[in-house]
């Protein structure tokens, strides 16, 4: 009896501790049950973008990169697990409680680099990126079993071009519009969306076009524009359900890594949602797989302070206990 509370406890907190999570526009679209054993995994339909994500290729995505937090928080803790991916239509995943060891010093490590995870959409300082710590990266994403491409100059004046065109092509869109409207700015007492305090003052200078919310926030940015940056795209073998989530892990795996080396990531979606600029996306890979997210990676300005986090959901309503 005991050793069950001890398990259901881990595992209540891992759900929790997953709802610091990166998901788009701050939707938290993820639902937990707590079971005697494991914890299963579901979407949230109502905190989908039918807008901008009608297949749910983002919901399940940010569903991904909350697995990979509660399987952070259970390794730092000494629990083993397995994880089945959609192992059921209705369900995306179990994680499954298979036994106990020491705590993992590297799933410690990452679990205090949750708590200090931020979207930083300011430009970055002017300082280029070692190459040690892009392969530090790329291999948390080859962990997961997705690959990341690193683009060249020409490549992102490309990417760009595909990002402002995607832009402009849902700003047509007049439920694009309202959507936006509904999911960002202000304080966003609710717990979710993106707040003011995260959005730029004005649009930064950039190559790379950087989300247009619709609306001015109160982040104050400097004269900078990207020039360092290093941008990527997440990549794998194919456009479904489990390839979604587990380019959610790779995105959670590669942000934790590039803020222990110093590093600000910034997740870019808007040339994903348009099927045209997701085409020019998969070219740019070459073709051998299909695009599901492009980060931005650089050196964050060294003399300002992080932005303040994102609101958050309370857990009774993301973490449901079926003990």
């Amino acid at each position: 009896m005991t050793e069950t509370r001890s398990v259901t406890a881990a595992l209540t907190a891992a759900a929790e501790i997953a709802g610091q999570a990166p998901s788009v526009h701050n939707t938290q679209p993820w639902h937990w049950r707590v079971e005697s054993d494991g914890l299963e995994l579901r979407a949230e339909p109502a905190r989908q973008l039918r807008a901008s994500d009608p297949d749910g290729r983002l919901m399940v995505l940010s569903c991904g990169s909350a697995l990979h937090h509660a399987r952070i928080a259970l390794a730092a803790e000494g629990w083993h697990v397995e994880v089945e991916r959609r192992p059921e239509p209705n369900r995306l995943a179990r994680v499954r409680v298979t036994g106990r060891s020491d705590r993992d010093p590297w799933a410690m490590r990452h679990l205090q680099t949750i708590q200090i995870r931020r979207t930083d959409r300011r430009p970055v300082a002017d300082v280029p990126i070692e190459a040690a710590v892009l392969d530090a990266v790329r291999a948390a994403v080859e962990a997961e079993g997705i690959w990341l491409h690193l683009m060249r100059p020409d490549e992102v004046v490309e990417l760009a071009a595909a990002a402002d065109r995607a832009q402009v092509l849902e700003n047509f869109d007049p439920q694009w519009r309202e959507e936006i409207s509904y999911w960002a700015g202000g304080v966003r007492g609710e717990g979710l969306g993106v707040p003011g305090t995260a959005i730029p003052h004005e649009a930064p200078q950039t190559t790379v076009p950087a989300r247009d919310f619709g609306v001015t926030g109160d982040l104050p940015i400097t004269a900078g524009h990207d020039g360092a940056a290093r941008y990527g795209i997440l990549f794998g073998p194919g456009d479904t359900a489990e390839s979604w989530l587990r380019a959610g892990e790779a995105l959670s795996a590669a942000w934790l890594v590039a803020i222990e080396h110093g590093i600000s990531l910034v997740p870019m979606s808007a040339a994903i949602e348009v099927d045209s600029t997701r085409t020019i996306l998969r070219r740019l890979v070459s073709g051998i797989g299909d695009p599901y997210l492009v980060l931005r990676l650089g050196v964050p300005e060294p003399d300002r302070a992080a932005p303040p986090r994102t609101p958050r959901l309370p857990a009774s309503e993301t973490v449901e206990n079926g003990v």
